[in-house]
């Protein structure tokens, strides 16, 4: 009988290029006199940009200016960065994570490149069960979520809460509130999915409503993204004070062709934030589109950004209905986040209960959560809620005092008001930057 082999191909291979050539990463302070600059040199790679941007928001980076450039096989970067204060970045700690988790990978440290909190899945919090949740959007809806995990001998040891045009979205990390332990049983986990999905059903029969355990390792803010963007929020027609979103600050974007270079021109300006790189970077990957170059700047408190990409296939955007789909979906990308309002900050002794009780209270004060973001930390806990009166208007200040009053024995309450500008940059003749092709990049990292 004739023997039939096939080739061998030595797994190391695919690694080779990086091997031999490994990333080139330095943090200057010296280069500029209000920011830290960040450069990145390395071998291109399917979402790497992503990858970066990603990190350095992970650790709370404000990225004031960057300058991106991926064509042909390499890559190369420079961030201009600050801390949540907006100072330079001195402490080297950060540093030195900054320069492991974006320098070469080896097998002993390819895996802990992530700071702990920042994936869906039970294997990043440790001993938990991610459950991911979507559906209609109603005033007190988190608050009979966490009612239920309550009741259900669930304890909530993190979570990430969106909402956008009506609909939310909600990462719960959980675990058994006995044991602490995960919960691995198929009749317990059963029994609450389906309590969960009548819940967020509501009075409506809402075919979308849906509830899953997550196993998987992506990062929590882009599996929110991920899980709107499959609902189809960005078609969801709600008005702007629905999207938590001022009509100052409606994103501007424009889509062009940049017809020498054979990229089509993907331009927003809106109200600068922190993250606002990374959600729109995530929006573009996921729509499997990639980004070969982009410039990006803050002038006070409005942002311009500019990418100049093309579709994974390598077309461009030719049609008006797929230019008005990411127009859309980027619209939806930078509204998720943006919050204006109130953000209420609690801090204290984490407790079985804990935010099923502080929801309860808003609830009952009429507040409903429009974002949230829960943490523990050992026997701390902190929540950040962004709030806003359930009929619509402004949160009245006897309503937060009424909070302090009954929340306020046991926890620090922390309140602030999301700055609103009265007036947006005018974009009515807004030309775009010119990018650089070629010899800036050189220079900068010269």
């Amino acid at each position: 009988m004739a023997r039939f082999g096939w080739p061998y191909f030595d797994p190391e291979y695919e690694n080779l290029s990086i091997r031999v050539n490994p990333p080139r990463v330095s943090v200057d302070n010296t280069g500029c006199n209000d920011c830290t600059l960040i450069k990145v040199d390395s071998m291109n790679k399917p979402g790497i940009l992503l990858e970066v941007v990603q990190i350095l928001t992970d650790i709370d980076l404000t990225i004031t200016k960057a300058y991106i450039s991926s064509d042909g096989g390499w890559f190369m970067d420079v961030f201009h960065v600050t801390d949540q204060h907006g100072s330079k970045i001195t402490d080297q700690k950060t540093i030195d994570y900054i320069e492991k988790a974006l320098g070469p990978k080896d097998r002993t440290t390819a895996g802990a490149t992530t700071w702990s909190g920042k994936r869906v899945g039970v294997h990043s919090l440790g001993d938990h069960t991610a459950i991911e949740l979507i559906g209609r959007d109603r005033p007190g809806l988190l608050s009979e979520i966490s009612a239920i995990l309550a009741n259900l001998h669930f304890n909530i040891a993190a979570a990430e809460v969106w909402t956008h045009n009506r609909r939310i979205a909600c990462v719960l990390y959980v675990n058994d509130d006995t044991t602490g332990r995960p919960v691995d049983d198929p009749a317990r986990l059963s029994a609450v999915e389906e309590q969960l999905k009548n819940t967020l059903r509501g009075c409506e029969e809402d075919e979308v409503a849906r509830t899953s355990f997550s196993m998987g390792f992506t990062h929590v803010d882009r599996r929110l993204h991920q899980m709107l963007f499959a609902d189809r929020d960005y078609e969801g027609g709600g008005t702007i004070t629905e999207m938590s979103y001022s009509p100052a600050f409606k994103p501007k974007i424009i889509i062009d062709h940049c017809g020498e270079k054979g990229y089509t021109v993907v331009s927003v300006c809106c109200k600068d934030r922190p993250k606002l790189m990374f959600d729109i970077v995530c929006t573009l990957t996921d729509m499997q589109y990639v980004v070969f170059h982009a410039s990006i700047s803050s002038d006070g408190p409005y942002a311009s950004q500019e990418y100049y990409i093309r579709h994974m296939d390598g077309c461009l955007l030719e049609t008006e209905g797929e230019k008005e789909r990411v127009i859309k979906c980027l619209e939806a990308a930078v509204c998720r986040r943006a919050s204006e309002g109130l953000s209420l900050e609690l801090c204290g002794k984490d407790k079985v209960g804990l935010l099923s009780e502080v929801t309860r209270v808003f609830r009952e004060n009429g507040l409903t959560v429009i974002r949230a973001g829960v943490t523990t930390v050992g026997e701390q806990a902190k929540n950040i809620f962004y709030v806003r009166d359930a009929s619509g208007k402004p949160v009245d200040m006897k309503t937060i005092e009424a909070l302090r009053k009954e929340i306020g024995q046991t926890l620090m309450l922390n309140v602030k008001k999301v700055p609103v500008s009265a007036k947006a940059p005018d974009t009515s003749g807004w030309a775009k930057m010119n990018f650089f092709f070629g010899g800036f990049l050189e220079k900068l990292l010269a």
